[in-house]
């Protein structure tokens, strides 16, 4: 009895010695919580895959992660305090990258997405879904109804910048469609919006849709992607090029950021973690299937190459459709 004791005293103590060798690797060892500031209310998309992301960060950092609901002005208020918090790698903001990227554009945060750290994992896509009882069979007559209708259909979103918002808006650009902008404070109350009548239509992302679709409450009529959406336990979304076949569609990433002058012990480990942990995640490739999103890590500049194509669209999106005070011209960006 007593041997066996002491193996498994042996046994526990080679754990916590195996566990400290692989914190170890990493130079940033934080000593208090990580606080990751969601910007959206709860239930949306950003909240519920930063969720997920925190455990893996958790485990991966041998640290607490506390997820902070913080929504206001298009995002921009949470991302605002992650920035004006002490850069020591501590506070972090989480989002879609387009946002982040508008923000300059929009003159809601004078900083550009080149200053920030940035950390992508889950590309999204939008979808148009309908209130079963909105009397809509396919995408093709919600746009006759828009059409005959210009200004009545109301849609609803998590606000300007969202990712719902830019699929409406370019919808109604390419097409020549108006509509009735219906906005919430984050993508979950939009969606539910459309569930209970509130609203006809929602163009929020399938990750925050895909529920609502298998239950039955909402009916997906088109992704805004250039090839169809198979959403796990419903079945296909066929593409809006359908319908609208010079629509211009971009993948809308969604990650985490932290000021770029951080101590640069904090970009080395999160670099490790990225690749290591995050792009083997089962836990964000298992959300990805149930959501109808796609697992794409990457970090740095791959990271802002990726979410480019997005943003580009979205500034240029915002400043054609007399929402944004600069010309993204002035930021550099040019249109697409």
């Amino acid at each position: 009895m007593h041997c066996l004791k002491l193996l498994g005293t042996a046994l526990a103590l080679s754990t916590i010695v195996a566990g400290a060798a692989v914190a170890a690797e990493h130079s940033w060892k934080p000593d208090k919580p990580v606080t990751i500031i969601v910007p959206w209310s709860a239930g949306g998309s950003t909240d519920s895959v930063t969720r997920v992301l925190a455990g893996d960060l958790e485990e991966a950092l041998g640290q607490t992660v506390v997820v902070v609901n913080q929504p206001g002005a298009a995002g921009s208020v949470g991302t605002t305090d992650a920035w004006n918090a002490d850069h020591d790698g501590m506070t972090w903001a989480a989002g879609a990258a387009l946002d982040l990227g508008t923000y300059q554009v929009l003159g809601m945060l004078d900083v550009p997405i080149t200053d920030w750290a940035v950390y992508l994992h889950i590309a999204n896509v939008a979808v148009v879904g309908v209130n079963p009882d909105a009397g809509f069979a396919d995408f093709g007559e919600l746009l006759a109804a828009m059409k005959d209708k210009p200004g009545e259909i109301t849609v609803a979103t998590a606000g300007v910048t969202s990712g719902g918002h830019n699929a409406m808006e370019s919808i109604a650009q390419t097409a020549g469609v108006e509509y009735r902008h219906v906005s919430y404070d984050g993508g979950n109350p939009a969606v539910l919006a459309t569930v209970s009548g509130e609203t006809q239509v929602t163009t929020q992302l399938a990750s925050e849709q895909a529920e609502m679709i298998r239950a039955g409450r909402i009916i997906p009529l088109a992704v805004l992607a250039d090839t169809p959406l198979n959403i796990e336990g419903f079945g296909e979304v066929p593409s809006i090029t359908k319908w609208i076949p010079d629509i211009k569609t971009a993948n809308n990433y969604f990650g985490i950021w932290t000021p770029k002058d951080v101590p640069p012990e904090v970009l080395e480990t999160m670099n490790e973690i990225w690749a290591d942990n995050i792009a083997n995640s089962k836990a964000l490739s298992d959300y990805a299937g149930q959501r109808g999103a796609i697992l794409d890590p990457s970090s740095g500049d791959a990271a802002i190459a990726a979410a480019m194509p997005a943003l580009t669209q979205n500034v240029w999106l915002m400043f054609d459709g007399g929402k944004a005070e600069n010309n993204p011209a002035d930021y550099g960006f040019e249109r697409p």
